[in-house]
């Protein structure tokens, strides 16, 4: 992995610019390269990558051509406009080059990119798939709006080898042609249960009720923010006489985790159903608390770090491009690990000096 592989994975994303008329004055790879390493400094616009080019010409010039300097705002911004997310995507994934542990859980959710919302469309919902060992994602399909949800996730695991891996997934994606994708891929699954699917549903939660099957269980105790948390994980592998046990392709076993959390002498509980084709208790436990990453580490951090959803850019493919290079850029930071720094400290930290930035751009290069 290097800034030439990258310049290489460029090459391959069609240019939406006026390339034939040869007045395009800046480099493609130059204009990704500077909005990518904006952002890993904190940047948020294209104002910002203007700015750092300007701040940071002499450094890009040792691995950018910059033929007639650097861009400026309105260049950034209708480049951005226009460019195709989904082949920024692959190309930035590419150089990545990432690869997975066996077994590992991949946790597919949606996100609604609210900042996005415009008079001429909906706020964008871009639905990722994102690995919860090494915390990067391996891409995202946008649709519409949350309902179309169910529609993108086949297409999204379409885009993965996924042999021998764990797919998690909420209610909304509890959908038989979803479980059969996965099945078709030689995967295993873990889909949360609700009353989007009546029949599964009770099936599932009478299941838990019926005291004289036992279910294998596991206990959790996690300690953190002044909070106390005790997860029970159970699974029941005797589902032979659920009536639609047909439609619902190596469902093996239904499982249920009861939550109690305690804080400051207070006691809540909560209790969520699922369905699995995993047969172990133990790699149950570990696919339902790794489903969350992608709410904490990936999710959180675009909110928190990158502050996505107060972002102003709303035209064309503007949000979507900014979602693929804040996703790469935070993939780059969990990487990196300088130090003891937080990711905020680093991005600050990179800002004021080019070779930590360059680290961090370099971070999965060994």
């Amino acid at each position: 992995m290097s800034i030439k592989a990258l310049k290489g994975q460029i090459k391959n994303i069609h240019d939406p610019r006026r390339t034939s008329y040869g007045n395009v004055r800046h480099k493609l790879e130059d204009m990704i390269i500077i909005g990518l390493c904006t952002l890993i400094c904190g940047g948020k616009d294209y104002a910002d990558m203007e700015e750092f080019g300007i701040e940071r010409e002499e450094f890009l010039r040792q691995f950018l051509e910059l033929p007639n300097g650097i861009p400026d705002s309105d260049t950034f911004r209708r480049l951005f406009e226009r460019l195709n997310p989904e082949e920024l995507s692959e190309c930035l994934y590419n150089w990545l080059a990432v690869e997975f542990p066996e077994r590992c859980v991949i946790a597919v959710d949606g996100k609604t990119i609210r900042g996005s919302k415009s008079n001429e469309h909906k706020a964008y919902h871009v639905v990722s798939a994102f690995v919860a060992e090494n915390q990067i994602t391996l891409g995202e399909i946008t649709v519409n709006e949350k309902s179309n949800e169910i529609k993108a996730v086949p297409e999204l695991l379409d885009l993965f080898y996924l042999e021998n891996t764990i797919i998690t997934a909420d209610a909304m994606s509890c959908q038989t042609e979803i479980v059969r994708k996965i099945v078709s891929e030689k995967a295993d699954y873990v889909i949360s249960v609700k009353k989007n699917q009546p029949k599964l549903y009770e099936f599932t939660q009478a299941k838990f009720c019926n005291t004289k099957s036992r279910a294998k269980a596991i206990e959790t105790e996690e300690h953190q923010h002044g909070r106390t948390e005790i997860r029970t994980y159970f699974l029941k592998t005797n589902v032979k006489d659920f009536v639609n046990l047909d439609k619902w392709e190596k469902m093996n076993a239904v499982g249920m985790v009861k939550t109690k959390r305690i804080k400051d002498g207070e006691e809540t509980e909560s209790v969520r159903y699922f369905i699995t084709s995993l047969t172990d208790v133990k790699e149950f436990a570990n696919a339902v608390r790794k489903h969350w990453a992608i709410e904490n580490q990936l999710h959180w951090n675009l909110d928190i770090i990158f502050r996505e959803d107060s972002a102003h850019m709303k035209k064309d493919n503007s949000p979507l491009n900014m979602n693929v290079l804040r996703k790469i850029s935070l993939a780059l930071l969990i990487k990196a690990k300088y130090g003891r720094l937080s990711k905020r400290k680093m991005m600050f930290k990179a800002s004021l000096n080019p070779h930590v930035l360059l680290k961090i751009l370099l971070a999965f290069s060994g």
